[in-house]
């Protein structure tokens, strides 16, 4: 008889920082590959899930903003995706916040990077599908919101 999985559920927090038709993303080298996340990481207890956006886009990038709404929620069920020999007990809850800096936007550079970003960049919206943002599933519905914002906040368990 196998052992049982332990599942840990951790909630955090992204950012989609917008600012003259583009958005904020970290550049990052995972896997052996050349990649962008979204800012954003894990909600400290007793931490509101806005608080932790506005804290992890000052640490990663530098930037104040001003939290607008949430956008998205996404899960990650790690034992549904590619990696599930090692990441079966792996349940990510992410809010995804729409976002505005109130700092100036040319001055980048965060106090505490993610261990693999490599940098920032402000990418046109139009330009998102092309590039290689980590998870993938979220590159259409980002380069949509140049025409509105989206009417299905839940997007379920996507990787």
């Amino acid at each position: 008889m196998s052992e049982p999985i332990t599942v840990t559920i951790r909630t955090a927090a992204k950012a989609i920082v917008l600012h003259a038709g583009q958005i904020l993303l970290q550049a990052a080298n995972w896997e052996g590959q050349e990649c962008y996340f979204l800012p954003g990481g894990g909600q400290n207890p007793g931490e509101a899930l806005a608080d932790t956006a506005r804290r992890e886009v000052e640490e990663e990038t530098g930037l104040t903003v001003q939290v607008e709404k949430l956008l998205w929620l996404r899960e990650y069920i790690g034992a549904n995706h590619d990696h599930a020999d090692t990441e079966a007990g792996t349940h990510r809850i992410e809010a995804i916040f729409k976002c505005t800096p109130t700092s100036d936007p040319s001055r980048l550079g965060g106090h505490q990077a993610d261990d693999l970003q490599t940098g920032l960049e402000w990418v046109p919206l139009d330009k998102v599908p092309t590039v290689n943002l980590l998870p993938h599933s979220l590159r259409a519905p980002i380069a949509a919101l140049a025409t509105g914002d989206p009417d299905t906040p839940y997007l379920g368990d996507i990787a």
